[in-house]
């Protein structure tokens, strides 16, 4: 029985220790790998809707938390008005001002203007008309801005919502762009503000001191009105004023590089290059031809698209200069059979661009 219990001994601490030894193996086996240091701090790529609705969300946010300081309203020709007198129906009524900024009230002989003054200076000027036309001895009167027509801000170009808004208050730029819904998905880094210059002959214009004497026009950058806090960049609107967003240029990279897209430009329009684009573009493969790249530019005459050899190779070993990219360029890079197959391409910068991704190459 001895060799027997031997033999069962050898048997039972052979199977524990391979039980043991076979669990951490399984576990560490089903462990999931532990990113490498690179992989952990890697950023994670964001798309052009996803920046630009962070910035959105930041326009608005600042916009809701804002204190515009308020200022009396100054009343202009087409703005509709309340004029309240208590405990004389027949003189209260809705007066539309008109184009000349003069109103009429029944029983007082002569037209009241009404453009260029407050509703406190109007109900206050209106007072006393009605005393000193004998009319009300000692008249209550309220006036109100039921309708305000005369104060139009603008705002177009790459925003979500173009829209004509009524400034009833005093309106900042970024409360502007917040009202348009934000900026949209091709939007560029500034905005442009254009202010007309004084009409001479509106009594409004003549004593708001805001409004120039001749046109302006102001450019400013996104990142200044939402980073910088300084209220210099967030500037107070006035009627008149047009709010132009420009839209970013985009240049094409594609054929054998590692990366091909459309890149938004939303920094640095004007100093993109061959070299700064095909690095954008992840660099060329190993089947690149860079000596017979070519940049498809538009030309303004024809509409069509000229071609333009380049040697990228000459570039590249720093023995030809860079070459400045236009907005809507295409750049492309052939193989050996893309460089054949250019030139039998009817429609060529629809064909190289179909299916591309755009991509922001600048961030705000």
């Amino acid at each position: 029985m001895r060799p027997a219990i031997y033999s069962s001994s050898r048997l039972a601490i052979f199977l524990l220790i391979a039980a043991a030894t076979a669990l951490p193996q399984q576990q560490k086996k089903e462990a999931p790998p532990t990113p490498t240091p690179a992989q952990a701090q890697a950023p994670v790529a964001k798309s052009v809707s996803e920046s630009v609705a962070e910035l959105n969300a930041r326009i608005a946010a600042l916009s809701a938390a804002s204190k515009v300081k308020q200022g009396e309203y100054v009343i202009g020709s087409g703005d509709l008005l309340t004029i309240e007198v208590f405990d004389v129906p027949e003189l209260s009524r809705d007066i539309r001002v008109n184009e000349e900024g003069f109103i009429s009230l029944p029983l007082i002989p002569t037209k009241i203007r009404a453009s260029g003054l407050s509703p406190y200076q109007l109900q206050d000027k209106l007072a006393e008309l009605l005393q000193t036309n004998g009319l009300v001895s000692t008249p209550q009167v309220n006036v109100s801005v039921k309708e305000q027509h005369s104060q139009p801000i603008t705002v177009i170009g790459a925003v979500k919502s173009p829209m004509v808004i009524q400034a009833l208050q005093k309106t900042t730029l970024l409360q502007a762009l917040s009202q348009a819904g934000g900026i949209s998905d091709e939007a560029g880094t500034t905005v442009i503000v254009t202010r007309p210059a004084t009409d001479p002959d509106d009594p409004a214009t003549q004593t708001n001191g805001s409004v120039p004497a001749e046109p302006q026009s102001f450019t400013i950058n996104i990142a200044d009105v939402l980073n910088s806090g300084d209220a210099r960049f967030d500037i107070p609107l006035i009627g008149g004023d047009v709010v132009s967003v420009p839209r970013a240029g985009i240049i094409y990279v594609v054929g054998s590089v590692q990366r091909p897209g459309g890149f938004l430009l939303q920094n640095d329009l004007d100093k993109m290059t061959m070299l700064k684009m095909l690095s954008l573009a992840g660099g060329a493969t190993n089947t690149a031809k860079l000596r017979n790249a070519v940049i498809l530019r538009k030309n303004p005459d024809t509409g069509a698209r000229d071609q333009v050899p380049v040697d990228l190779k000459k570039v590249l070993e720093l023995k030809s200069q860079d070459v400045l990219l236009h907005d809507n360029d295409i750049l492309y890079v052939p193989d050996s059979a893309g460089l054949r197959a250019l030139h039998r391409v009817g429609d060529i910068a629809s064909t190289l661009t179909a299916g591309v991704g755009i991509v922001a190459a600048g961030r705000i």
